[in-house]
């Protein structure tokens, strides 16, 4: 019996979610790590393997940096709690559970509100620019809500961002910041990584002052069907080597994220 195993059976879970929740509570320790939280606000959640209709939810007032793997509740899509202790946080459940109920590729759905992406989100136009490798990379997946509404406290708002996400995984929300999800948690917090660092670069190429060199169209066209065609090492993802890589951090610096 491995290690997952083990500590699946000592707490009463299955494999497949305790895995999970291990992720899960990464993303969040590892989302204070790189400077892309907001203390115990914003939300990262994920769908509970193999019990339809619940998602993982920390309970309401627990800053990142102290998420562990056995503290996530679990959430009902009718906002009732399931499993667990604690809190729902209102807009959490507003936002995520109709995403992960409208949105078949939602198994992991993540909100925050991070700074360079978010600074993005209001200026006026504030589209991803293809005026690189990386922000090809990201644009290949990004929508844009251009309607800020207010705190979402109505599961509505929601449905609606959904639908603005279509078939997308990255949705930059215009005056608030963004949402990315993901088929596995890696993949979601390999995206939002780089759509940070995609802002970052973006605005500091913008703050030069200095004309911007976009890509022509040839190009971005090669790219896009380049990105399509690869990302696949030893029959993996590259987002899973990425996720590893930075759990194996957290492995040496706060290995209670996994207790």
């Amino acid at each position: 019996m491995n290690y997952v195993s083990t500590k699946a059976q000592a707490q009463g879970y299955t494999e497949a979610e305790w895995q999970a929740r291990v992720d899960l509570a990464a993303a969040h320790r590892l989302a204070v790590m790189h400077g892309l939280h907001e203390g115990i606000f914003n939300h990262f959640t994920a769908r509970v393997p193999g019990k339809p209709e619940r998602y993982y939810q920390i309970p309401f007032g627990l800053h990142w940096s102290e998420v562990t793997a056995s503290c996530f509740m679990e959430v009902g899509y009718d906002g009732e709690l399931k499993a667990g202790e604690g809190f729902i946080e209102q807009s959490c459940y507003c936002i995520h559970a109709p995403i992960h109920r409208d949105s078949p590729k939602a198994m992991a759905v993540f909100h925050t509100h991070m700074p360079f992406a978010s600074a993005l989100t209001r200026l006026e136009d504030q589209r991803i620019l293809p005026i690189g490798q990386t922000e090809l990379g990201t644009l290949l997946h990004t929508a844009y809500d251009e309607t800020y509404t207010g705190p979402a406290h109505d599961p509505a708002e929601g449905a609606r961002l959904a639908k603005v996400l279509g078939d997308k995984t990255v949705l930059m929300m215009a005056n608030h910041g963004v949402g990315i999800i993901g088929q596995t948690i890696a993949e979601a917090y390999d995206r939002l990584y780089y759509v940070e660092r995609v802002a970052q670069v973006q605005l500091y190429a913008m703050w030069t002052g200095k004309p911007l060199r976009h890509l022509p169209q040839p190009v971005i066209d090669k790219t896009y069907a380049e990105f399509r065609g690869s990302g696949r090492y030893g029959g993996r993802k590259n987002c899973e080597w990425h996720f590893d890589a930075l759990k194996r951090i957290l492995d040496r610096k706060e290995p209670d994220y996994a207790d």
